[in-house]
């Protein structure tokens, strides 16, 4: 607890500040004369709209789409394009894996002192 005494003055501090705020913008606060509230409101009513923009580009018309993806610059102006013969393609194939036999379990090399577990000598005895 001695450790967050440092805080006490800041937090004093700061709700008094908070306090005082709140009281000088309540001195503002008083009854407004219905005969002035409306006539304000009838003044804001009778007022022009300013048109307001809702984006900063114009939209671009709606394009009925052919299911054919275009250029931005090709559309109906643009010259159409000469046809352009299919190209065949060689596909290469893969290299197939090379499979090869799995060396037998006793071809496998041992170190020279190494003591093979029971199991194992039993299995090569039978």
């Amino acid at each position: 607890m001695e450790i967050l005494l440092w805080l006490l003055p800041a937090a004093l501090t700061t709700a008094v500040a908070m306090a005082g705020v709140a009281w000088w913008g309540r001195e503002g606060r008083g009854e407004v004369d219905r005969e002035d509230a409306a006539r304000r409101l009838g003044e804001a009513l009778a007022r022009e709209r300013r048109v307001r923009p809702g984006y900063a580009a114009p939209r671009r018309p709606a394009e009925r789409s052919g299911g054919v993806a275009m250029r931005a610059g090709a559309g109906p102006s643009a010259t159409p394009a000469l046809p352009v013969e299919p190209v065949e393609t060689v596909r290469e194939q893969a290299p197939q894996p090379v499979r090869r036999p799995a060396p037998e379990p006793s071809a496998a090399p041992t170190l020279p002192g190494a003591e093979e577990p029971p199991a194992v000598q039993q299995r090569r005895a039978s």
